[in-house]
């Protein structure tokens, strides 16, 4: 029986590797060792850095609201009570916002809140 030999698809596998690898430093980026190594790595650092924008984003956008917060006479978590009271359902991200784009707006947006705790604690 005849030897099957696998060439194409071994270079094919390899010319991908080191496509991806293109623009590292030396060897990185000839050598298929090392550039397979260094491929994985980025690859499980940019799988993990997708996870982590998402963190990065909601903790951004929290600070904004609560320093507008705090110079509306209020913190963070009261005023996310008393929007969830009122019936407001707007996102952190349109939150912040409005924090920064429109603080008059977003003042109204806490005298809501103030009121809603207001009447949820007189009763």
């Amino acid at each position: 029986m005849a030897r099957v030999r696998n060439t194409k698809v071994t270079r094919n596998r390899r010319k991908k590797i080191l496509k991806l690898a293109k623009g590292y430093w030396g060897s990185k980026s000839r050598h298929f060792k090392m550039a397979n190594q260094a491929v994985m790595k980025s690859l499980t650092y940019a799988y993990v850095g997708r996870k982590r924008k998402k963190r990065d984003f909601r903790r951004l956008w929290i600070t904004r609201i609560s320093a507008a917060t705090k110079l509306n006479d209020m913190n963070y978590s009261t005023f996310m009570h008393g929007l969830k009271l009122s019936g407001i359902n707007l996102n952190r991200k349109m939150l912040s916002e409005m924090a920064i784009h429109e603080p008059d707006a977003f003042a109204g947006l806490c005298s809501t809140a103030k009121t809603a705790l207001a009447i949820r604690n007189e009763k």
